[in-house]
């Protein structure tokens, strides 16, 4: 039977093309807001990611406004 239960091989290498698809663009934008790189790696978790997203956008608002 084709498919069956389970990632299997072929699964797990997808789904390291898409944590590193997750955390390379952090990896690269975070040090720019002032947080350190290694953060990025919250991104593999998707509700991770999407806090990094908020944290990212709102990041001027929580240092007070300076640009």
């Amino acid at each position: 039977m084709m498919g069956g239960y389970g990632m299997g091989g072929g699964g797990f290498l997808w789904l390291l093309i898409l944590a590193a698809l997750m955390v390379v663009p952090f990896w690269r934008l975070l040090p720019k807001f002032g947080i350190p790189s290694w953060v990025s790696l919250v991104a593999i978790i998707p509700l991770g990611a999407l806090i990094l997203l908020w944290v990212m956008a709102f990041r001027d608002k929580l240092d007070g406004g300076n640009v």
